[in-house]
C-alpha cells in the first residue's frame, strides 16, 4: 500500500511553483551542466545516436551525431529556439566567436516535436540531432546547447556534450592497486597519451587531462602534470589526484508497465494526475559485502513495455524512494544518477522522516529502466561521499571517461585531441 500519496503529490506541485520562480540570470557565470529549469521541463537526455548508453562524445568530421531529447509537461507546444555555445575544458564559454566553431546558422527552432499518446500525463517531446543540415561543427571541444522559449530570454534547458578529434591515442587503465592502498576502497586511473603524428611541444604546460567517474562532475579530476615523457608518449601515472573512491554498483529499478511491478517496485496506485510507484525500501550497503550487478553506470533508458514509440507513449510516474537508516548528521543525503543529472539540490535531496526513521523523496520520472544511488554531501562541501550510504568496494565496476585537451601558447580554445573510456575491474 502506498502511503501518503496525496501529500507527495502536494510536494510535487509545490516544487512546480518553486521551480517556476527560479531565476537563470547567473547561469553563464558558472560552468554549464546538463539540466532543466522549471518543473514542467523533464527527462532531458543527451546521447550518441544509436548508442544511448555511451558517453555523449562524437568525433569531428565523422558520421556520428548527438541526440537531445526533452519533454514539456503541457497540453500544447511551446515553440523553442536553441543556440550552441563552445566551451573550454572547464565548461565555461570559450574565446571563440560563433563563426569560428559553427558552419551554418546558430539560432534555430527546435521544430522536431510530437505529442504524447495514450498517457495520463500530457507532454510534448522535442528532439534535436547535431550536427544536422543547418549546423556543422568546425572545432573540437566542449559544447552546450541552450534552449529558450521563442521570444524569451529564459533558458529552460542546457544540454552538454563533447566533440573530439583523433589526433592522439589515449590509453587508460583503472586499478585497485593504488598508491594509497591495495585492493581496498580506492581505484586509481593511469593514462598514456601517444602522439607520433601530432606535435605537442610542451606537454608539461599545454595539456589538460580530465577524468570523470560515471558521469559525475562533483569528483571530476583535472590534471596537467604528467609523470614523464618518452619519445612520442606522455604518461600520467602514480598521480594521487587520479585516485577515486571505488563506490558501489548502482541500484536499479524498472517501471516499464503499470500492469505488473517491475524490478525493485512494490506496486502502483493512481492518484490524479499521476501513477505512483513505490520502490522497495533501501538500506545502507556500507557494512555489507560487495555484490556484483550489471548496471548502466548511472544512466537511464526510457521504455514502456507495450509501446511502439516509448518516447511518446511512456507515462510519467511519481516514484517514491526510501532509505531506512538512522539520521546522518553533518550533511545531507541525495539521489545520484542521470535521473537527477548528478546535481545535488532541492530536487534530489532526501528528507528524513522521524516517524518512519528513513530518508524519503519523490521524483516525477518517465517510465523506463533507471540507475540510482544515495550519496552524502557534508555541510559546506561540494563533493559527495558514499561512505555512510553505499560504501566503497574496490571490486566495483566504474566507467571512467578520459579527455585530453591541448592548448599551446597563443591558442584561444581547448582543443579536444583525444578521448577514451575504461572500466575498473575489466
Amino acid at each position: 500500500m502506498i502511503v501518503d500519496m496525496k501529500n507527495s503529490l502536494y510536494r510535487i506541485l509545490c516544487l512546480l511553483v518553486m521551480a517556476a520562480s527560479t531565476t537563470t540570470i547567473l547561469l553563464a557565470q558558472t560552468p554549464y551542466r546538463t539540466q532543466t529549469f522549471g518543473f514542467e521541463w523533464r527527462s532531458l537526455q543527451v546521447f550518441v545516436e544509436d548508442n544511448p548508453l555511451a558517453p555523449p562524445i562524437i568525433t569531428l568530421g565523422e558520421a556520428n551525431r548527438i541526440v537531445i531529447s526533452l519533454d514539456l509537461l503541457a497540453d500544447d507546444v511551446t515553440y523553442l529556439d536553441y543556440k550552441i555555445v563552445h566551451c573550454d575544458a572547464n565548461w565555461l564559454p570559450s574565446q571563440l566567436s560563433e563563426l569560428e566553431y559553427i558552419d551554418g546558422i546558430n539560432y534555430l527552432n527546435a521544430d522536431d516535436y510530437a505529442y504524447s499518446a495514450n498517457t495520463f500525463a500530457h507532454y510534448v517531446n522535442y528532439r534535436v540531432t547535431l550536427p544536422n543540415e543547418n549546423i556543422q561543427f568546425t572545432k573540437s571541444g566542449n559544447y552546450v546547447v541552450l534552449f529558450k522559449p521563442e521570444g524569451s530570454s529564459d533558458i529552460v534547458a542546457q544540454a552538454c556534450f563533447s566533440v573530439t578529434e583523433r589526433k592522439v591515442d589515449v590509453v587508460a587503465h583503472a586499478t585497485s592497486r593504488t598508491d594509497i592502498g591495495y585492493n581496498d576502497r580506492y581505484q586509481q586511473v593511469d593514462v598514456r597519451v601517444a602522439h607520433p603524428y601530432y606535435s605537442i611541444q610542451s606537454p608539461f604546460n599545454d595539456l589538460k587531462v580530465v577524468v570523470s567517474q560515471n558521469g559525475r562532475r562533483d569528483n571530476e579530476v583535472t590534471t596537467s602534470r604528467p609523470l614523464r615523457t618518452m619519445s612520442n608518449e606522455i604518461y600520467f601515472e602514480h598521480n594521487r589526484d587520479l585516485i577515486f573512491d571505488a563506490g558501489n554498483e548502482y541500484r536499479r529499478f524498472e517501471n516499464v508497465s503499470v500492469t505488473y511491478p517491475g524490478m525493485n517496485v512494490v506496486g502502483y496506485e493512481y492518484f490524479e494526475p499521476y501513477y505512483h510507484a513505490l520502490l522497495y525500501t533501501d538500506y545502507p550497503r556500507c557494512n555489507m559485502s560487495y555484490i556484483f550487478d550489471q548496471t548502466q553506470h548511472g544512466r537511464y533508458v526510457i521504455r514502456e513495455s507495450n509501446a511502439e514509440d516509448s518516447n511518446l507513449e511512456a507515462d510519467y510516474m511519481a516514484v517514491h524512494f526510501n532509505l531506512a537508516t538512522d539520521k546522518i548528521y553533518g550533511g545531507n543525503v541525495y539521489i545520484d544518477g542521470e535521473l537527477t543529472n548528478h546535481i545535488y539540490n532541492e530536487n534530489s535531496i532526501m528528507t528524513y522522516n522521524e516517524q518512519t526513521q528513513q530518508y524519503e523523496n519523490v521524483l516525477l520520472l518517465k517510465q523506463g529502466s533507471y540507475n540510482y544511488m544515495y550519496v552524502f554531501v557534508p555541510d559546506g562541501a561540494t563533493r559527495a561521499t558514499l561512505n555512510p550510504t553505499e560504501g566503497n568496494y574496490y571490486e566495483t565496476i566504474n566507467e571512467y571517461v578520459v579527455k585530453v585537451y591541448h592548448r599551446p601558447p597563443g591558442a584561444r580554445y581547448d582543443r579536444l585531441i583525444g578521448t577514451t573510456v575504461c572500466y575498473s575491474g575489466k
